[in-house]
């Protein structure tokens, strides 16, 4: 009997000990993924300033009156409308001015026959002089009415002028090329001088007003280029003209002053004063270290690549990703030039895993590049 249970004991080991093979023959193999590699490459990246601004006027001009107390009787454009220099734009009612006008001019005329008169008389005096007819002091009262005379035609047409220039003043003109941008003026209003009729954009002309910090503002020249995109979809090419001197004490900023003109697309020609607009300062091209972005992948909000190891098994390295251009991410640190990473297949990777590399050599990226 007891001969009978190590048998039945040695049957049952051996049966267990056949079963645990079988589990291990079946236990899976994790298959080599099959990647292609690259190495880092130094290329040349542009540099770019993100800023935010607004657009605004060049320059706006306040057109206002000039005639005193006088009646609008024409308003000639209206909001949008595009004038040309010595254009009229608004009319004041002329009659009075008119009138002033015709007298100053009869006056004139009064003024310069008391003259012609008086001078006449003074000649006829000085030939007098030497025959002893007429006395010194009566030949003097007739030379100095003779200048009086010619003082009061200069004065005469002084206002002649001045009532010429009142009648101009019936007339608002635009004082340059431009469009109108706002209108205060209303038909049959009676105005006095100096109150506002019209503005005007001068040329037409917008400019990009961008805020830039302190840190930022040493980084800009005039003359450095830019590209705006407003708020409408309008895309603009702009230019630095001048950077203010100073920067605002609440917001610790400074404003740039951007020369701008449209580029062609869809939305050319829909930018407007005042409208939001963000740009990109172009501050030049330099040398940076980059990778393709197929090699990059995103964990739980970091960036890694893979560097493949001299035993084909691969190690996640975590990387800083900088600028972005086409399929190249710049690393500002994480990678050294010459370190072999994954080109393509990194997103089914773990680190750790065995690879089995497809190119014989890493392949350079800077050829990729080009």
């Amino acid at each position: 009997m007891k001969k009978n249970t190590w048998i039945a004991v040695g049957l049952a080991a051996l049966l267990a000990g056949c079963g645990g093979d079988d589990k291990a023959a079946k236990a899976p193999v994790k298959p080599a993924l099959t990647v292609t590699t690259t190495v880092p490459a130094q290329v040349m990246m542009a540099t770019k300033l993100a800023a935010n601004g607004s657009l605004a006027a060049w320059q706006e001009a306040i057109i206002g009156a000039e005639a005193s107390g006088l009646r609008l009787t024409e308003v000639l454009v209206n909001v949008g409308d595009r004038v040309r220099q010595g254009q009229v734009l608004a009319t004041f009612a002329s009659e009075t001015s008119r009138a002033d006008l015709h007298q100053a001019q009869a006056n004139v005329a009064e003024a310069e026959a008391n003259a012609a008169d008086a001078a006449s008389n003074a000649e006829r005096a000085r030939t007098l002089e030497k025959t002893g007819a007429m006395s010194q002091s009566q030949i003097n009262q007739y030379v100095t009415a003779a200048k009086t005379a010619q003082a009061r035609v200069e004065a005469a047409r002084a206002t002649f002028q001045a009532q010429q220039a009142r009648l101009a003043q019936t007339r608002v003109l635009a004082p340059d090329d431009g469009v109108i941008s706002a209108r205060t003026a209303t038909l049959g209003a009676v105005v006095g001088p100096g109150t506002e009729l019209f503005r005007l954009i001068r040329k037409g002309r917008l400019e990009w007003r961008a805020e830039v910090t302190a840190a930022e503002l040493g980084r800009l020249t005039p003359g450095t280029t830019a590209i705006i995109t407003t708020s409408s979809g309008a895309r603009l090419e702009g230019r630095i003209r001048t950077i203010a001197p100073s920067l605002d004490p609440q917001s610790r900023t400074a404003l740039v002053y951007v020369d701008v003109k449209p580029l062609p697309g869809p939305a050319a020609g829909s930018a407007r004063a005042g409208m939001y607009a963000r740009g990109e300062f172009d501050l030049g091209a330099t040398p940076t270290l980059t990778v393709p972005q197929a090699s990059v992948v995103v964990r739980e909000g970091f960036h890694y690549v893979f560097r493949v190891n001299p035993d084909n098994r691969v190690t996640q390295v975590k990387v800083q990703i900088g600028r972005i251009e086409a399929d190249r991410l710049e690393v500002v640190g994480g990678v050294t030039p010459g370190m072999r990473i994954v080109a393509t297949g990194a997103g089914f990777l773990n680190d750790g895993d065995l690879v089995r590399v497809a190119d014989a050599a890493a392949r350079p990226a800077s050829a990729a590049s080009k």
